[in-house]
């Protein structure tokens, strides 16, 4: 007889707080793999959906899923819609915290192709929405969020796996990591028509990493869809990291045998290192991140807490960097 044990993160169903009882929750929506079986699964499924308005299409659309139960923390009060979608880093679209919003608004993401390749089996092009249809939907999973400027949030994601993507590519032997790219569309985005960042933005994990149960790609923030301040239609989301890692609205997925320079790794290796994982005892050269600040719990001043090793996921992916070195590979 098969004995399955639960993971150290699972929790009961019984734990699980109820959608309604988020804050600021839409009205709920018909959960997109029950409105897939309405159009029918498979090739005809895939091929039905992709007629479909885009207001009713998959990554874009939401289409949310309950709250997959093991990745929600009763102790965790999920900041506010208002507030994930308002204080953003996204230098696209402005340095200061409160530019992304108003400068992203109108900025077009559907369609969106993604293209992936590299040392695969299976490289393709494909639509953003059509993708999340290849990995089964999307499920929403509530992640705490660490910012290196030592300011952290908690947000419910809307997605799916890393590792469904990386079955999907069928990686061949001699990759090791796997690279995303951001758009580069400065016609239309301010922020790109200055040298803030070498353009696009660039972002690396190891395979093991991005196999690993909590990486995620986002597709939406509380079941609706990913605004485009926070990245739409596709965003990386790895909670035990720093939140530069997660790149934002990402065009093409490379999977490569060498560890790769990400973005401000380049631009200010003395401060920012390849792993990027949250570590309170390795303090950024300009400032501790011993602790941090709550946003939407006090204002500018508001309540600070401690940091926790690997954002509070310790436990859980501590044994992807044993014997090493932690304030050298940082």
């Amino acid at each position: 007889m098969l004995i399955r044990v639960p993971k150290s993160w699972e929790l009961p169903e019984s734990a699980a707080t109820s959608e309604s009882a988020y804050l600021l929750r839409p009205k709920p929506v018909t959960p997109r793999r029950d409105f897939l079986k309405t159009i029918g699964a498979g090739a005809a499924g895939l091929a039905a959906a992709s007629l479909l308005p885009a207001s009713l299409r998959g990554a874009t659309a939401g289409f949310p899923t309950k709250v997959n139960p093991a990745y929600r923390d009763p102790a965790l009060k999920p900041t506010s819609y208002e507030l994930i979608t308002s204080y953003n880093n996204f230098y696209e679209f402005g340095t200061d915290k409160a530019d992304p919003k108003p400068n992203s608004q109108g900025w077009k993401t559907e369609p969106w192709t993604v293209e992936i390749g590299g040392l695969i089996n299976n490289p393709v092009k494909i639509d953003a929405n059509d993708l999340v249809m290849k990995m089964g939907g999307v499920e929403q999973r509530v992640y705490r969020f660490r910012c290196v400027e030592a300011w952290s949030m908690v947000i419910p994601w809307d997605g799916f796996p890393l590792s469904k993507l990386i079955a999907f590519a069928d990686p061949k032997p001699e990759a090791k990591f796997i690279t995303f790219t951001t758009f580069n569309d400065p016609k239309n985005v301010p922020g790109q028509r200055r040298p803030s960042l070498d353009w696009p933005y660039f972002e690396g994990l190891r395979l093991d990493e991005a196999n690993h149960d909590l990486s995620f790609i986002a597709t939406g923030i509380y079941g609706k869809p990913i605004p485009n301040q926070n990245g739409a239609p596709l965003r990386l989301v790895v909670p035990w990291k720093y939140g530069f890692k997660y790149g934002k609205s990402i065009v093409k997925i490379d999977f490569v045998a060498k560890q790769p320079r990400n973005t401000w790794q380049v631009m200010a290796a003395n401060e920012y290192g390849f792993y990027a994982n949250v570590n309170p005892t390795v303090d950024h050269p300009r400032w501790s991140q011993a602790s941090e600040r709550v946003i939407g719990e006090g204002g500018a001043f508001g309540r600070r807490q401690r940091t926790l090793m690997f954002n509070g996921y310790d436990k859980e992916v501590a044994a992807l960097y044993k014997g090493m070195d932690l304030a050298k590979f940082y």
